[in-house]
């Protein structure tokens, strides 16, 4: 079987190539080109930052090791013109955006591939280092949550299609992060220590968003005037550090950010605790599509707790409440006694 592995000069990716290729595969290696040089990228520690260059120089350095066909494709103007636009267009509405899970429904496992293959490049499957698990459940593909619970990547992958799990292939998804390194260190991988991305930019996401300073008001949930601040679009939901308020007693957090007042709104612990959300722009993974109330266990932040829940129709509810629930971020939703991802949507 020849399989296009997506490249980003990382372990994870490194060793799902390997492990391929050792298992009589035709391999080859291919990667998103997203920098372009238009902000400053801060430090070396995203997938999208100004150290890309050399990220694609090891992945290149890592196929010529190993023996494998290598391509780069330049995608930076498609991705400024979705990834970005869409990072900048959530913020300024006042909601939170998840620039990674779009980018991998749309530019990962969507326009990688695909200029790929119209570049005349044949192959039968496309694999990436993600912790996830895919398998073949009746007539469905189901994404499944890696062996790895701490390194489950599988939130970030709701949005993909039945199309794109048809062709996919996790090699991660049974291995730990610790058996991962180890095989690079066995095999004598450069990346084998290389550290995590820790996020999709390094620098300063205000750069990206590129508003003026615009002078508002941070308020309680009455209305009342405790701070001031530059733009509503610097703060995220349940945030609490960085508020501007003084003086000791019972914390504050961010509950809500009013984006045509300019208003940033905050309350006590108490009040920063949901118990129902509402999702829009649902894409349905492991079930089909229904109407009918569905027992599960729902995440609404990547590093979150999965927390019992029920969803009916885009409403879910929690009675055990969450903190932080943030209009924008990604609600996804798994079974509620298996590792089954069940669906996916957006928060309203």
């Amino acid at each position: 079987m020849k399989i296009a592995v997506g490249l980003s000069g990382g372990v994870d990716s490194s060793v799902s190539a390997l492990l391929l290729k050792e298992q009589g595969h035709e391999v080859v290696g291919i990667t998103m080109k997203l920098w372009r040089g238009q902000y400053s990228g801060g430090p070396r520690d995203a997938c999208f930052g100004a150290g890309e260059a050399e990220d694609i120089a090891q992945a290149e350095a890592f196929a010529k090791a190993i023996g494998i066909d290598y391509r780069v494709y330049d995608v930076s103007a498609d991705y400024d013109r979705t990834i970005i636009t869409y990072f900048r267009e959530t913020y300024l509405s006042g909601r939170t955006p998840n620039p990674c899970v779009f980018c991998n429904a749309t530019m990962k496992f969507g326009l990688l591939p695909r200029l790929a293959q119209e570049s005349g490049l044949a192959f039968d499957k496309f694999a990436t280092g993600h912790y996830a698990r895919v398998e073949r459940r009746g007539d469905r593909w189901a994404i499944l949550r890696a062996k790895d619970l701490a390194k489950d990547q599988s939130y970030f992958l709701y949005r993909l299609s039945q199309e794109q799990l048809a062709r996919h292939i996790f090699p991660m998804g049974e291995l730990t992060k610790g058996e991962v390194r180890e095989i690079a260190r066995a095999r004598g991988l450069l990346a084998a220590d290389k550290p995590d991305s820790q996020d999709f930019y390094s620098g300063d996401t205000n750069e990206l968003i590129g508003a003026p300073e615009r002078p508002g008001n941070v308020v309680d949930s009455t209305g009342r005037v405790l701070a001031k601040h530059t733009g509503f679009w610097h703060f995220t939901i349940g945030q609490r550090k960085g508020l501007g308020i003084g003086g000791a007693g019972e914390p504050y957090y961010v509950i809500d950010l009013n984006a045509c007042r300019n208003e940033v709104v905050v309350g006590r612990a108490d009040e920063a605790v949901r118990t129902s959300l509402e999702v829009t722009d649902m894409n349905w993974v492991s079930i089909a599509p229904t109407d009918e109330p569905i027992p599960c266990r729902v995440k609404v932040r990547s590093a979150g707790k999965l927390v019992p829940a029920t969803l009916t129709s885009g409403r879910c509810e929690f009675p055990s409440g969450i903190a932080g629930v943030a209009p924008g971020q990604s609600a996804v939703f798994y079974g509620a006694e298996s590792e089954e991802l069940l669906c996916g949507g957006v928060i309203r």
